[in-house]
């Protein structure tokens, strides 16, 4: 019998996927329609003439070219309880390959005669013209469910078995997360990863008591970054753009104002705060933070988090907003008191 990872076996009964849990292996990432026809496939990238970068998973081409990139980008964490897809359903078999797929999995008889009788007259198998939907070879696909490689809560919802859907049909209304433009727009957020957001300070290495510290970020990294997902057999793709808005900012206690008093400075000309200046020390910044007592023998954890407004936009025309995504980092700031000098 193949090997099977999760995805399998959610194809069986439930009793029968009980037994087999023993028997599965290391999860993979599944790479895609037409990658190969014993259910195990797995992530692929491919780097083109021009620089482009696309990876396919789970049925879905992801075209990272336009990604943030660099040794501080990460992935952004929705400002609301929305997640995007665990799973998803996407074109999976042409009518050979899921033969091809089954078959050996029936003549194995581990998953037991009656289930195995069950599926063969689901497909039709029995007939060499009509099973398995081959007499509409080249005008639909047999879908199938995937699973983001991470197993995040919810992995497991996408347990219907495979379906047809014929060539320029949408897929059945209640197959939830079966892709969609929009549903490739949920599936392309996920990977959007944005610049770090360490902010630079001035003064930089130790602060003062009652003295403003300026934070700016480099305007050169916080610009729109973009991932387009598609599916070529089906003809559909949409592109995820998150655009930065805001930083805020956390001194890290209590004792300290900042500015703007909301903590939040917004983006303005393509940058967020205004690096420091010679002779500006007691000019109030546009961003940044005032401490109002020492840190002692240790430091404040300034936490710095940028806002990045999220919109998409499909085949077809279709196109809207997704929730806010943020990304935030901490960083320790020393704070010392201002040392007078007697004479």
């Amino acid at each position: 019998m193949p090997a099977m990872n999760r995805r399998n076996i959610l194809i069986l009964p439930v009793g029968l996927a009980t037994l087999l849990l023993a028997a599965v292996g290391p999860a993979h990432a599944e790479k895609g329609f037409g990658g190969g026809t014993d259910g195990q496939t797995e992530q692929r990238a491919d780097a083109g003439g021009d620089g482009t970068v696309s990876v396919t998973v789970g049925g879905v081409v992801f075209d990272r070219s336009k990604n943030g990139s660099g040794g501080s980008v990460g992935p952004v964490t929705s400002s609301t309880s929305w997640s995007p897809p665990a799973c998803w359903y996407a074109p999976k078999f042409s009518p050979q390959e899921l033969q091809d797929y089954l078959e050996p999995i029936w003549e194995a008889e581990s998953t037991g005669y009656e289930w195995d009788a069950e599926q063969r007259e689901k497909y039709n198998a029995k007939d060499e013209k009509k099973g398995f939907n081959k007499d509409k070879t080249g005008k639909g696909y047999w879908w199938g469910s995937y699973v983001n490689e991470s197993f995040p809560p919810g992995w497991d919802k996408c347990d219907t078995d495979y379906f047809w859907v014929d060539q320029g049909d949408p897929p059945p209304a209640d197959k939830e997360n079966a892709v969609t433009p929009e549903v490739l727009a949920e599936l392309a957020y996920a990977e959007i990863r944005v610049p770090g957001t360490r902010v630079t300070l001035a003064p930089a290495e130790a602060t003062k008591v009652n003295l403003p510290t300026w934070a700016w970020l480099d305007g050169a990294e916080f610009k729109p970054v973009s991932v387009t997902a598609s599916v070529k057999e089906i003809g559909i793709s949409a592109t995820a753009t998150a655009e930065p808005v805001s930083l805020r900012i956390e001194p890290g206690t209590p004792d300290a104002e900042t500015f703007p008093a909301s903590g939040v400075c917004e983006i303005e000309g393509g940058r967020i705060g205004a690096p420091y200046e010679k002779g500006r020390a007691d000019d109030t910044p546009s961003c940044g933070v005032k401490y109002l007592r020492s840190s002692g023998d240790g430091t404040f954890p300034l936490q710095a988090t940028v806002t990045w407004e999220i919109h998409w936009t499909g085949t077809g025309g279709a196109g809207g907003d997704l929730p806010d995504g943020t990304l935030g980092a901490a960083q320790d700031v020393v704070v010392q008191e201002i040392q007078a000098v007697n004479r």
